[in-house]
């Protein structure tokens, strides 16, 4: 197929990877062009403009940060919205608020094109081997055009509901991940002095209650992390769960939900940004917080 990228970072990247892997053909566009360079060099076209990217294909992926972006991509001067796009389907992959995507929805639709979310749980990894999560809200004809490239990237997709739905539950399964590494930091602490092999330790929690499904991916890196020392691999940084973090209380406070676990784990994940450690994966704050241990003088 001739299928659109925009947001070529991490995340982005790794799906385009697929796609070509899979014979696609892509036309991509980023911010910062020096970040679609590998998928240049894997054959990919680069667009002078998202609204090129949407002239060229038929369905275009938008892998973006925040609201902002999605409003500068869709909506800017030179954006996806900004030609004639009757027809077209975009297929928004962003974690951000539901209300972002279903006000996002009424602009595309006033444009009469076609907009499908689909927020994704993985990290690059699960994305490159097409083993992502997806959470899909729209209705079901345009489920059914981007199926058959969503199921290449994708191990399991859904169909949630309307736009939002898919946002909504990106969010609620972001939440106890995010809470769960800051958990484990304070867990690991707690046998700071016991003298126990990183590698038991990890080991043993993920055969307990104690333990997570993301162990089973991340637990060998964590392990030679805390070893050794964070590594440059990253997943899904510490700064990116913090603003998901961000986003989870703004719409839990626009609903009158109190979150008061999710409002203590931004300020871990806060207090390690401001420490230097935003750009490392997220599963890394459980090192940050036991080196805080080791540091305690008793």
């Amino acid at each position: 197929m001739e299928i659109g990228l925009i947001g070529t970072g991490r995340m982005g990247s790794a799906m385009g990877e697929r796609l070509i892997d899979l014979d696609h053909r892509l036309t991509v566009w980023n911010r910062t062009a020096e970040k679609a360079e590998t998928l240049l060099q894997r054959g990919a076209t680069l667009a002078r403009s998202p609204g090129a990217v949407a002239q060229a294909t038929e369905l275009t992926l938008t892998v973006l940060t925040d609201a902002k972006a999605i409003e500068a991509v869709y909506d800017g001067p030179t954006g996806l919205l900004s030609g004639e796009v009757i027809g077209k389907l975009f297929v928004d992959m962003s974690t951000v608020a539901p209300e972002t995507i279903r006000a996002l929805s009424a602009r595309v639709h006033a444009k009469k094109a076609a907009l499908l979310e689909c927020p994704v749980g993985g990290t690059v990894g699960p994305a490159r081997e097409g083993k992502l999560l997806g959470m899909a809200g729209g209705n079901a004809a345009d489920f059914a055009r981007a199926r058959p490239v969503l199921d290449q990237l994708c191990r399991r997709v859904d169909l949630l509901g309307p736009n939002g739905t898919g946002s909504a539950m990106k969010l609620a399964i972001n939440l106890p991940l995010a809470v769960y590494w800051e958990a484990l930091g304070e867990a690991v602490s707690l046998v700071r002095d016991a003298g126990i092999a990183p590698e038991k330790l990890i080991e043993i929690m993920a055969d307990s209650s104690g333990g997570t499904n993301v162990l089973r991916n991340r637990g060998p890196k964590l392990v030679a992390a805390l070893k050794e020392g964070p590594k440059a691999e990253v997943g899904f940084d510490i700064d990116g769960m913090g603003k998901d973090l961000r986003t989870m209380l703004a719409v839990g406070g626009a609903m009158g939900i109190d979150l008061p676990v999710t409002s203590k784990a931004l300020d871990c994940y806060e207090a390690a940004s401001r420490a230097g450690w935003g750009n490392r994966d997220a599963s890394n704050l459980v090192v940050h917080r036991l080196e805080q241990a080791r540091s305690v003088k008793r």
